[in-house]
């Protein structure tokens, strides 16, 4: 790969770190600002309330990659993730500035529920035109491995959050954590925003999209009807999706409060527990991605999600009864591990199903419905299980969407040879010529 690949994905990988180090914060500290938007009661029960807010984020995610998608299609990548970051700014300022119940009663929730809508506009596009613009810049025989630092860039905004989470848990007492220490995180959140803003607006646009600028049909790239001629690689991206996006999630945002309030740990080690994980697990996702281009996409497929259908009951039931760092961190790896067979690839096997008009849109729309519906409702529905004491009901959930996966990337296409430049997916002639 040339310095001016090596280029655009550093500085794609950036600005991506910074967008989900926002998202995930919110996740990550609802353990210190739960009490605060919510009257007092059952602690269980504002976690769900905040959890709620945090999947309404989720549902913005389709409109977002809709509306960012089409930028992304119609004015260029760049343009699309300039967008997307500043969004994502203004949400990390509205949270950090946002009163408590005290102070305007359910006002700060309002203030909050408004900042987790524009994140989730922001994501619902970032994901999409990050994921176009990795694949895209890439060398054609390391798009797996280009692609792969989207989730490390995503992971590392984790990481950085939840070490920052480890540090002020050091240096601030509890009480001050809880009224005002959880909001250093997103100022922090909005000035790297402000930083990453500069960057993107000074960065290249990949030659796959400025070699189709000039190409006929011009005004329906971005467009519903042009994506309606795609609509069973639209519908493959959110299959495909469904069984790695709860597994992620239930292993990422949610773990820590899994260890702490189902596992018994203290906050501190099951915080310590997460970070230490994701570490390892940004390091691998290259490694994966690298393989993939050998090997192919689907075999990484295939084994997370054969993995996750067959191993998520057993290491969920005995991470609850770890009792201890090392063994937590030590299934934590393992969860991680089967993971990444979907997160290391997904990024450019979706984007390798659409054509260069339609796929900022194409990646972006299905992509957000499928995480609206099952990747911001995991939470949710783990502390839904929890509330109701059959908490292993959702292990059993993880495991039965990976299993809906699995059928489908046993009878997918591979994707791994596939020119970007002249994708024409099976079919797409022929709905083509029904469409005029």
């Amino acid at each position: 790969m040339g310095r001016e690949q090596w280029k655009k994905i550093l500085v794609g990988s950036a600005g991506n770190m910074v967008e989900w180090f926002d998202w995930f914060v919110y996740a990550s500290f609802a353990t210190y600002f739960a009490g605060v938007f919510f009257p007092d009661g059952n602690p269980t029960a504002q976690l769900m309330n905040t959890a709620g807010i945090f999947a309404v984020g989720f549902f913005m995610r389709p409109v977002g990659g809709w509306l960012l998608g089409r930028v992304g299609d119609r004015k260029g990548r760049k343009a699309a993730l300039t967008l997307t970051v500043t969004l994502m700014s203004a949400s990390a300022v509205l949270i950090a500035i946002a009163p408590t119940y005290g102070v305007a009663g359910y006002g700060g929730a309002v203030v909050l529920l408004i900042a987790r809508l524009l994140q989730g506009l922001s994501v619902g596009g970032e994901y999409a035109a990050s994921a176009t613009y990795l694949t895209e810049a890439s060398d054609p025989s390391r798009r797996g491995f280009a692609s792969s630092f989207q989730y490390v860039s995503m992971t590392a905004g984790q990481i950085v959050g939840l070490g920052l989470q480890i540090v002020l848990q050091r240096t601030l007492s509890d009480d001050a954590l809880h009224s005002w220490g959880w909001r250093i995180p997103f100022v922090i959140g909005a000035l790297g925003a402000a930083i990453i803003f500069y960057l993107r607006r000074n960065m290249l646009e990949t030659d796959v999209y400025e070699e189709s600028a000039d190409d006929a049909g011009a005004d329906r790239k971005g467009t519903l009807t042009a994506l309606w001629v795609y609509r069973r690689e639209a519908f493959l991206v959110m299959a495909l999706t469904m069984g790695g996006t709860v597994a992620y999630y239930t292993y990422t945002t949610y773990l820590t409060k899994y260890l702490s309030n189902s596992a018994g740990l203290s906050k501190q080690t099951a915080t310590l527990v997460s970070f230490c994980a994701l570490i390892v697990f940004a390091c691998i996702q290259p490694l994966a991605g690298r393989l993939s281009d050998r090997i192919g996409r689907r075999p990484l497929l295939i084994t997370f999600a054969v993995g996750s259908t067959f191993l998520t009951v057993p290491i969920m039931t005995m991470l609850k009864h770890a009792g201890s760092f090392w063994p937590a961190l030590g299934l934590a790896l393992l969860a991680l591990v089967v993971v990444t067979g979907y997160t290391s690839i997904n990024a450019c096997v979706k984007a390798e199903l659409f054509p260069t008009g339609i796929r900022a849109l194409g990646v972006a729309l299905p992509y957000a419905i499928a995480n609206a519906l099952f990747g911001g409702t995991a939470e949710y529905v783990a502390l839904w299980f929890k509330d109701a004491g059959v908490e292993s009901g959702f292990y059993w959930y993880v495991a039965g969407c990976a299993a809906v996966s699995l059928i489908v990337y046993l009878t997918m296409r591979e994707t791994r040879d596939i020119d970007l430049n002249r994708v024409v997916a099976p079919g797409a002639e022929r709905r083509a010529a029904e469409a005029v």
